[in-house]
């Protein structure tokens, strides 16, 4: 498995951590202007803005559909099983959403209408920060708990946030809304993009042998770990999507984006400051002997010349 021999010493940490950082500079500049401009680092979706969802069952094409509905702030049109329907609308005055529920149970009777309320969303807000937030620093208590050591922990730390800083931009890039599920889908990411970091971190602190071995044996392992659980994800997406389920192609589209840059966090970000710190301690010298390099002393037998 040629693609996962990992040659640590052909880069420096500096240049293990440039790109990563970029990346992480442009990430955060996307979400202060998203913040700016709507109140959010991520584009909200219906669960955070508030709005009206409508649930249908009927052959009417979307096309059909976003015509009969052209007077109302109409967001999406999603299909589902057996002709169902979920149409997404904006917020809207009282006078439009009563006028937009006589409409539907006109020509829909057996349509289920469900109304956030902009100040509920709100609330909804403050409680999803709240989880994250509390998540977050959970696990950085946990993690400096763990190994005492500053630098170790906070590179840990810092791999762990740009994974969640940059999986939020890809989301306001690519388009997919803040909801209920994939703020779930960002406290897991929490959770997954600290392994291989924990993983790293063990195996270079606590492991005998030289650190270039050490960090390729890290890798070949962690990556495993991480291409594994990405497939999953990836069928659990084909899956919910070609099969119409809501709401899960939306979870495994933010899981898959995050593992994604957690490998390039992990494998760059966390790399490069472990390495550095091994080579402030004089990492690059052996920290047990070669044993295939020692030199044996042969024991004479009796008779023997």
């Amino acid at each position: 498995m040629g693609f996962i021999n990992y040659d640590v010493n052909r880069y420096t940490p500096k240049q293990m951590v440039a790109i990563p950082l970029v990346l992480l500079i442009l990430s955060l500049a996307v979400l202060g202007y998203t913040f700016a401009t709507t109140g959010m680092p991520v584009t909200p979706g219906m669960d955070f803005s508030g709005g009206t969802a409508v649930t249908v069952f009927t052959s009417d094409t979307p096309d059909s559909l976003s015509a009969t509905f052209s007077g109302y702030p109409l967001v999406s049109i999603g299909e589902g099983v057996s002709d169902g329907k979920y149409i997404k609308f904006g917020p809207m005055d009282d006078d439009s959403l009563q006028s937009l529920a006589t409409l539907i149970n006109e020509r829909y009777p057996d349509a289920k209408i469900d109304q956030i309320g902009a100040s509920f969303g709100e609330t909804l807000q403050k409680q999803a920060a709240i989880a994250l937030v509390l998540s977050f620093i959970g696990m950085t208590i946990v993690v400096f708990l763990a190994f005492r050591t500053f630098v170790p922990a906070a590179a840990v730390v810092l791999s762990a946030f740009a994974d969640i800083a940059m999986t939020a931009a890809v989301m306001t890039v690519v388009g997919i809304e803040l909801t209920l599920p994939t703020t779930a889908a960002l406290l897991m990411l929490i959770g997954y993009s600290v392994d291989s970091d924990i993983l790293l971190t063990m195996r270079v602190l606590k492991r005998q042998g030289k650190l270039d071995e050490k960090l390729a044996g890290a890798f070949r392992t962690g990556i495993i770990m991480t291409t594994t659980t990405m497939a999953a994800i990836a069928a659990m997406w084909a899956v919910s999507y070609f099969g119409n389920i809501p709401v899960i192609p939306e979870i495994s589209a933010v899981l898959f984006i995050g593992l994604l840059i957690d490998m390039m966090n992990t494998w760059l970000t966390n790399a490069g400051i472990i390495k550095w710190y091994m080579l402030g301690r004089g990492g690059t010298v052996k920290e047990t002997e070669d044993t295939s390099k020692a030199k044996v002393t042969p024991v004479k037998r009796k008779g023997s010349k």
